[in-house]
């Protein structure tokens, strides 16, 4: 990618402090089937010790790396997001977890099927505690899945991880478009869509401070209200996700989200755009 031009994409990485799943991640990225697009990292308020660290990978990655970090005060994922959305040179912007790990076709297969008005929908599959472990020792992570299919198809049968067939990259259009009859909702960490449309909705609303619905189901309902096509990338663009225990869910967030289907607004007057 030539310096004097921006990027087809921009992966936006949202990370807390999990340094050992970043650089997994950042080598799957680095071993992408394109290579034109930048990460910007959405730092949620990391520690001194790893934002170091972060730094030390961030010279030594071949990747076009942006950091963007603010102060640490509970769990301020869709701020941190809104931050990172304002520095990204692309107009073409790509969501991902920093635990969730792009196998080799993830940013090729966004860019596939991006067009403005449409907001693509993937998924991920949830590795067992012991795929993970394997993930961890390979040299290859954005080849996981087929170098290690056969593994993770036998523990899935013994009830070892949960929805590995989101991870099986289907070519065929025709087959994809049968097995994806039902378009179900955004996840928040693999789904992408042009930065005009996002900023049509003014962003991410900052009023979700805990883990739940904020940076999925409420930017997805603003995004329909505005016409927005939410279209499946289902056996596509496929993504591994690092075992760990789940966060608590919060009923504030879905007390909140309720009123905001109740009011029928697709902008927010919480997000990008707003008197701080």
């Amino acid at each position: 990618m030539s310096s004097n031009s921006a990027p087809k994409a921009s992966v936006v990485v949202a990370f807390y402090n999990n340094i050992k799943a970043l650089k997994l991640v950042l080598s799957a990225l680095e071993a992408q089937s394109m290579t034109d697009f930048e990460v910007v990292i959405a730092d949620d308020g990391s520690n001194d010790a790893s934002v170091e660290q972060l730094e030390a990978l961030q010279q030594h990655s071949a990747l076009q790396i942006q950091h963007v970090w603010h102060e640490d005060k509970g769990f301020r994922k869709n701020r941190c997001l809104n931050l990172a959305v304002q520095a990204a040179q692309a107009e073409y912007l790509i969501f991902i977890d920093g635990d969730c790990v792009p196998q080799t076709y993830f940013v090729e297969d966004h860019l596939s099927e991006a067009q403005l008005g449409r907001c693509l929908n993937g998924r991920r599959a949830d590795l067992s505690p012991q795929m993970t472990q394997q993930l961890q020792l390979t040299q290859h992570p954005a080849n996981f899945v087929q170098s290690h299919f056969w593994p993770l198809v036998w523990g899935y049968i013994l009830g070892r991880g949960k929805n590995i067939e989101k991870g099986i990259r289907i070519p065929s259009n025709k087959i994809r478009r049968y097995l994806q009859k039902t378009n179900k909702g955004i996840v928040g960490c693999n789904f992408s869509l042009h930065k005009a449309d996002l900023l049509g909705i003014n962003g991410f609303d900052e009023r979700y401070e805990a883990a739940g619905t904020g940076e999925d189901s409420d930017p997805e309902f603003r995004l329909r209200l505005l016409g927005i096509d939410i279209h499946p990338l289902f056996y596509k663009a496929t993504q591994v996700h690092i075992y760990h225990q789940e966060l608590p869910r919060s009923s504030e967030n879905d007390a909140l989200f309720k009123a905001v289907k109740q009011q029928q607004q697709a902008w927010t007057e919480f997000g990008i755009r707003q008197k701080r």
